[in-house]
């Protein structure tokens, strides 16, 4: 149980509902205060957020596990290869 402590929270819908509803963000102290920041900001640092993850992230580290175990298979045989004419 935590005692004394409360935080200012951003909850946005997920443009893609499949496996999760809503993301919470939790405000810095800093940003709450902060001169020249508004909710509207916030709330299009949120989305903005959520947009560039949705898209990019699955998909580059497939790829980027798939480079490796292909990389890692390719050095395996070329070792077995040398190991095997000496």
């Amino acid at each position: 149980m935590v005692k004394g402590i409360s935080r200012q929270v951003i909850v946005v819908k997920s443009p893609d509902p499949k496996l999760f509803e809503q993301a919470i963000f939790i405000l810095k102290d800093e940003a709450i205060g902060a001169e020249g920041i508004t909710d509207e900001m916030l709330l299009k640092e949120a989305n903005k957020i959520i947009r560039t993850t949705n898209r990019s992230g699955k998909h580059k580290s497939n790829l980027s596990g798939a480079v490796w175990a292909c990389g890692g298979a390719m050095l395996t045989g070329i070792l077995w290869l040398v190991s095997s004419l000496l």
